[in-house]
């Protein structure tokens, strides 16, 4: 495994990739490595020849009042595991080798951007779309593996590949959870023995929407009160958002009469987690 830190090297190393004719993946990630982000670089192994793992954690994601501080660096133990994983190349650049010294341009997906966790995170996914968008440019991968979990960044960062023609296609893999439930992320190191319990509430609420739907309910509005109504009952958990919404427009559905997106943001004492299924009438009995 090799680690580049500079945009030149990097880009010089997956030319040398793709010319060789492999095909390059790309797992774009802020470190602190768990087993949801082994299992994006599995599936980028089962499919490339060459993977590429970004480490870089990045400040325009972040708003004035968030983590960017104490966010987990765990740079050595990352790669390790990627070594143990057969990766390729890692990217690890420094913040201004990716934001040159007065870098004024930004890629925003306007609309999308303002939907889910965008609504409570005013300029977080400009951050993460300009960021992509320099690792898509600098990589120039055939495939980009993202994770499930962040089923807003997904949609957003699908949309700026379209609108932008840029040459990779995403591939969205499953959300890894915990043994009880509790979808894997790096900000879950954060919570305390009882925060870490209270947060399962989360995908308790997500169940029930589904369990719900399953049973033949299909008005929104009623299912993500169902969703609410579970969280609310958690002491120190307070609800961001619960939402079920076209997957790919993240616009509000009128009814579920096709794949919707049940999605749930909450503040589980002070750290902020996501959640989310799927919700498909096609597979209900």
């Amino acid at each position: 495994m090799k680690v580049r830190t500079t945009v030149e090297a990097m880009r010089a190393a997956a030319r040398v990739a793709r010319l060789g004719g492999l095909r390059v993946g790309l797992v774009p990630t802020m470190g602190a490595l768990h087993d949801g982000h082994l299992w994006l670089v599995r599936a980028a192994k089962a499919q490339c020849e060459a993977v590429v793992v970004s480490i870089f954690v990045n400040p325009l994601q972040f708003g004035p009042n968030e983590d960017l501080a104490k966010y987990p660096r765990t740079f050595e133990r990352d790669c390790e595991l990627l070594r143990k994983e057969d990766v390729n190349f890692v990217f690890a650049p420094t913040v201004e080798e990716i934001y040159p010294e007065k870098a004024t341009t930004y890629v925003t997906v306007e609309g999308l951007s303002g939907r889910l966790c965008g609504k409570s995170r005013p300029g977080h996914f400009r951050g993460v779309t300009t960021v992509v968008a320099k690792l898509f440019n600098i990589v120039q991968p055939h495939l980009a593996f993202l994770g499930q979990k962040d089923a807003a960044q997904v949609a957003i960062i699908r949309r700026m590949v379209r609108d932008l023609n840029f040459g990779v296609e995403i591939i969205a893999c499953p959300i890894v959870r915990e043994f009880d439930g509790l979808a894997m992320s790096s900000r879950n190191a954060y919570l305390t023995p009882q925060e870490r319990k209270s947060a399962l509430v989360l995908y308790r609420g997500l169940q029930e929407v589904q369990r719900r739907f399953d049973e033949g309910k299909r008005d929104p509005k009623a299912l993500s009160e169902v969703g609410k109504d579970v969280i609310a009952k958690e002491t120190g958990v307070r609800l961001d958002y619960f939402e079920i919404v076209d997957p790919d427009s993240l616009e509000a559905v009128d009814v579920v009469d096709r794949v919707a997106l049940a999605a749930v943001a909450a503040f589980v004492g002070s750290t902020r987690l996501i959640d989310n299924v799927l919700l498909s009438p096609e597979h209900c009995k």
